[in-house]
């Protein structure tokens, strides 16, 4: 089984496209069945969708405050 067919069946996401060229970056489009962020939530989050929502907390390289 090929990855783009084993990540279609654990992710249930569409399958990439037959012809997906090497080193070239392919993001499927987001489900609109996904649980979504009231608009508010959405607005302070920068995204609708709570499984985008990826804060960055840490510092610079080391995390010595270098």
């Amino acid at each position: 089984m090929e990855i783009k067919d084993i990540i279609a069946e654990q992710y249930g996401i569409p399958k990439f496209p037959e012809k997906t060229p090497d080193a070239m970056a392919f993001v499927p489009f987001q489900q609109y069945n996904s649980p979504t962020y009231t608009p508010n939530q959405g607005l302070e989050s920068g995204t609708m969708f709570p499984s985008l929502n990826k804060p960055f907390y840490g510092s610079k390289c080391g995390g010595n405050g270098d």
